[in-house]
């Protein structure tokens, strides 16, 4: 099995650092530190799933340290972990990063045995893909359907239905980020589909964008007085639907 690096950053590698990095490798896990600054965290977070920010007393990093985080860590799919000397330290933290991107925090003292069961825990959920966005497609076309499907199936948890009626039966069972509703479907239009997602307040929030095949100015405006997040026509090719839909979350946290 491949060991899994967990990058540990803080002003110092101090000796409760230490003492939790023997634990991080005992547990099968490679372990780095790196100072915490933006330099190194442009170095070491690159294709990093966990973060762990430790702080000692009167260590608080700058604004501009956190914001790069913030933004390396929503770019990288990586998660943090913090470790404070007190509340109002943790706190200082929460208010700079998106809650999306905290997987847990720990005020000192902490169980080294529990921090090891997060750290195990975190990976769990990355291999299960339990960090992904899900995103439902609404389309009766079973050709596109399938097409978007495997476009986007590595980077979402995608589930799929071939109707209007069939997406309400299935949303009342589930959770979703992203509704992706054809616009133009027999019986139940996509339309017809939103308003009923609106006038439900279990999923009056999801948000939904639209697919439709019409490119003309008259189509494109009643698809847009709809007030749906987005569109996207299904002329669309791959790499701008991802390039589109990792702007659309990534906004979502900021």
């Amino acid at each position: 099995m491949t060991k899994k690096e967990v990058i540990v950053t803080g002003a110092k590698e101090t000796f409760i650092i230490r003492v939790l990095a023997k634990k991080i490798e005992d547990a099968g896990f490679d372990y780095v530190f790196t100072p915490l600054s933006i330099n190194n965290l442009a170095d070491k977070l690159t294709g990093k799933q966990l973060l762990i920010l430790y702080m000692g007393e009167g260590e608080l990093p700058d604004d501009a340290v956190m914001y790069y985080m913030k933004d390396k860590m929503r770019n990288e799919g990586c998660h943090l972990i913090i470790i404070g000397e007190n509340d109002e330290d943790i706190s200082f933290v929460i208010d700079r990063i998106p809650g999306e991107l905290i997987y847990k925090y720990y005020r000192r003292p902490i169980d080294n045995d529990e921090f090891v069961k997060t750290v195990k825990s975190l990976f769990e959920k990355v291999e299960s893909g339990g960090f992904k966005k899900s995103i439902l497609i609404v389309d009766d076309d079973a050709n596109y359907l399938n097409l978007v499907r495997e476009w986007l199936k590595d980077t979402y948890k995608v589930s799929m239905a071939s109707s209007g009626l069939q997406a309400i039966k299935w949303l009342g069972k589930n959770r979703v980020d992203l509704i992706l509703l054809d616009h133009e479907m027999p019986v139940t239009s996509g339309p017809q589909v939103l308003e009923m997602l609106r006038s439900d307040p279990e999923t009056s929030s999801i948000p939904v964008m639209f697919l439709t095949g019409k490119s003309d100015k008259k189509s494109v405006m009643s698809v847009v007085s709809l007030k749906p997040e987005g569109y996207f026509l299904k002329t669309i090719q791959k790499e701008e639907l991802l390039k589109n839909l990792e702007g659309f979350f990534n906004q979502r946290v900021i």
